[in-house]
C-alpha cells in the first residue's frame, strides 16, 4: 500500500537547487456590468489587488510548501518590483535566494485583471525585456549556481524564456550536476530540446512537447514515437508530458509509458499549475519515489492548485488528502493528520461559504446516544468537525481501565459516520484550544450540560457563533455499558 506519511517524510529532507525566471504576479480584481464608451472594452471595477512571486519564483516557494528546502537563483532588474520580490522571497524560511540584479533590464512583471464574478481572465499586461541574459549578469547566474549544486539533491531548471536559462547557463550546470550524479528535472520552454542536452527528465506540456517534435502526435502511440526522437536528441531518460484536464504521461526511454488521469476538481486558475507539478515530480524523485507515486503526487498537486486562486502553493497536507488510497476514503480521509490539515480544511470550507459545525466527546463505545448528538449536531452545519479525546486524556477523566478502544480505532468508527466530516485528536482535559483555533459557527453538546458549562461557549458566541444543545436518550452511556460488561465476563 502507498504510505504518503514516508513520502512526506522524506521530503522534508530534500534540497532542490531552482535556477530560473523569476517574476512578480499581480491580480487585480473586480466587476465588470459595463462596455466603455470609449471604446468596445469591458471596464473592470477594481476591488482590490494582490501580489506574488510568481514564475520559477512559484516553483521556490511550492518547494518550500511542500516542507522541502530550496536554494533559488534568479535574476531581477534593479527596480521597485525587484526589490519586492527579494523580500518577499527574504521571509520564506526554506528559500535561499540568491538573486542577481541587471540594471540593464527591468523585473519581468505580469499584471492580470480578472473579473470576479464570472472568473476568468480579461485582460494581462506584461513588463519584461525577454532577451537572454549576458556578461557579468550570465557569469554571475552561473556562479551562484555551481557554487549551490554541491549541497543540492536534486536540479530544477524552471524556463520561462525570460533570459536566465541561457544555453551557456544551462550548459555549465548540467555538466556539473552531470559530473556530480545530481539528477536534472528541466520544465523547458525552447523547441529546441537539444539546449537542454544531458538533463535527466523534461517535462514539456503538450503545446510545446508539439512544437519541439514537429508533430501532433494525438494518440499515445504517436506521442511515444515522438518522444523517442526527442530523447535521443536530448540524451534525457524519460520526458514527462502534462495534458491538461488530460493528466499527463511519462514516457521513459526504456520501458512503457505510464499515464496518469487528471482528478476531477473544480478549476478556478490554471496560473502556475506547472510550477506546482515541477515542485512535486522534484521533490518526489530527490525522495526516492518510483515514477507511479511521483507521477500520483504531480497530478494531485496540479488539482489542488488550479483549485485556487493566483499563483497557489500546495500543503503536504492537502497532497495527502488527494493521495490516499481508495478504500480508505471513508474514513481515513477524514482524521485530520495534523494541524495544518485542519487549518487547510476549515478554511477551504470556509472560503466555500460553509457553515462548520465542532462537538467532541471520548466516544469509547459508539452507542445511540452518540448517534444522535452526532446527527443533530452535523443537522445544525454544513460541516461537521469531531474533537476526540486522546487515549491519555480519557484515562486521566474516565480513570483506569478506560478507554476500551485505543484513539485510533474510536477516530476510524466516528469518521466512518456519514454525519461527520472531519475527526481531530486533543491531548488536553478540554478541547479549548481546538475551539479557539476553529472558531466554530455552530458549537454542539449534550443536553445534560448548561450553555455557561460547555467548554468554549464564550470564543464561540464573541465571533458570532451559536452554542446548540441536543436532548440525549435515557438509558445509553459509555460508562454503564462497560460496566454491565465486565460485570457479564465475571
Amino acid at each position: 500500500m502507498f504510505d504518503f506519511d514516508a513520502l512526506a517524510r522524506a521530503m522534508v529532507r530534500q534540497t532542490v537547487l531552482c535556477v530560473g525566471d523569476l517574476m512578480l504576479d499581480e491580480f487585480v480584481y473586480g466587476e465588470v456590468s459595463r462596455i466603455s464608451p470609449e471604446a468596445p472594452a469591458p471596464v473592470i471595477a477594481a476591488r482590490r489587488s494582490e501580489t506574488g512571486i510568481g514564475g520559477a519564483g512559484n516553483v521556490a516557494r511550492n518547494i518550500a510548501g511542500l516542507g522541502g528546502r530550496c536554494v533559488f537563483v534568479g535574476l531581477v532588474g534593479d527596480d521597485e518590483a525587484g526589490r519586492t520580490l527579494a523580500k518577499e522571497l527574504a521571509r520564506e524560511p526554506q528559500i535561499t535566494a540568491k538573486i542577481v540584479t541587471d540594471p540593464s533590464r527591468p523585473t519581468t512583471r505580469k499584471v492580470r485583471y480578472v473579473s470576479e464574478h464570472f472568473s476568468t481572465h480579461m485582460l494581462r499586461a506584461d513588463w519584461e525585456r525577454a532577451v537572454p541574459a549576458e556578461g557579468e549578469a550570465e557569469s554571475a547566474l552561473i556562479a551562484a549556481a555551481l557554487e549551490a549544486l554541491p549541497g543540492a539533491d536534486i536540479v530544477l531548471l524552471s524556463d520561462y524564456a525570460k533570459g536566465v536559462l541561457t544555453a551557456r547557463v544551462i550548459r555549465n550546470i548540467i555538466d556539473a550536476a552531470r559530473k556530480l550524479g545530481k539528477p536534472v528535472i528541466v520544465d523547458p520552454k525552447s523547441a529546441n530540446l537539444a539546449i537542454y542536452r544531458g538533463a535527466t527528465v523534461l517535462t514539456p506540456n503538450r503545446k510545446e512537447f508539439a512544437e519541439a517534435s514537429r508533430s501532433r502526435a494525438a494518440t499515445d502511440a504517436e506521442m511515444a514515437e515522438a518522444a523517442r526522437d526527442l530523447m535521443l536528441l536530448a540524451d534525457c531518460e524519460a520526458m514527462l508530458v502534462t495534458l491538461s484536464e488530460h493528466g499527463m504521461t511519462l514516457l521513459p526511454r526504456d520501458g512503457e509509458p505510464v499515464h496518469v488521469p487528471a482528478l476531477p476538481v473544480k478549476v478556478r486558475d490554471v496560473s502556475g499549475a506547472g510550477d506546482t507539478v515541477a515542485a512535486v515530480v522534484a521533490l518526489s524523485r530527490a525522495a526516492g519515489a518510483d515514477w507511479p507515486t511521483t507521477l500520483r503526487a504531480a497530478s494531485a498537486g496540479a488539482a489542488v492548485a488550479v483549485g485556487k486562486r493566483g499563483t497557489a502553493t500546495v500543503s503536504p497536507a492537502e497532497l495527502r488528502r488527494l493521495m490516499l488510497p481508495h478504500a480508505f476514503l471513508a474514513a481515513e480521509e477524514k482524521i485530520a493528520a495534523d494541524a495544518a490539515m485542519l487549518d487547510v480544511q476549515v478554511a477551504e470550507w470556509r472560503g466555500q461559504g460553509l457553515r462548520v459545525g465542532f462537538t467532541n466527546g471520548c466516544f469509547d463505545i459508539l452507542h445511540p446516544g452518540h448517534v444522535k448528538v452526532l446527527t443533530q449536531a452535523r443537522a445544525a452545519c454544513d460541516r461537521l468537525i469531531v474533537g476526540l479525546n486522546s487515549d491519555a486524556s480519557v484515562k486521566r477523566l474516565k480513570g483506569e481501565g478506560r478507554p476500551v478502544q485505543h484513539e485510533r480505532a474510536r477516530a476510524e468508527v466516528l469518521a466512518a459516520l456519514e454525519a461527520v466530516d472531519l475527526v481531530v485528536l486533543f491531548a488536553d482535559d478540554t478541547p479549548i484550544e481546538l475551539i479557539t483555533r476553529i472558531k466554530p459557527d455552530v458549537l454542539v453538546k449534550g443536553g445534560d450540560y448548561t450553555r455557561e458549562q460547555v467548554v468554549g461557549h464564550d470564543v464561540v458566541e464573541a465571533n458570532g457563533g451559536q452554542v446548540v444543545l441536543v436532548d440525549l436518550i435515557e438509558g445509553f452511556s459509555t460508562t454503564s455499558l462497560v460496566a454491565r460488561a465486565r460485570d457479564g465476563a465475571r
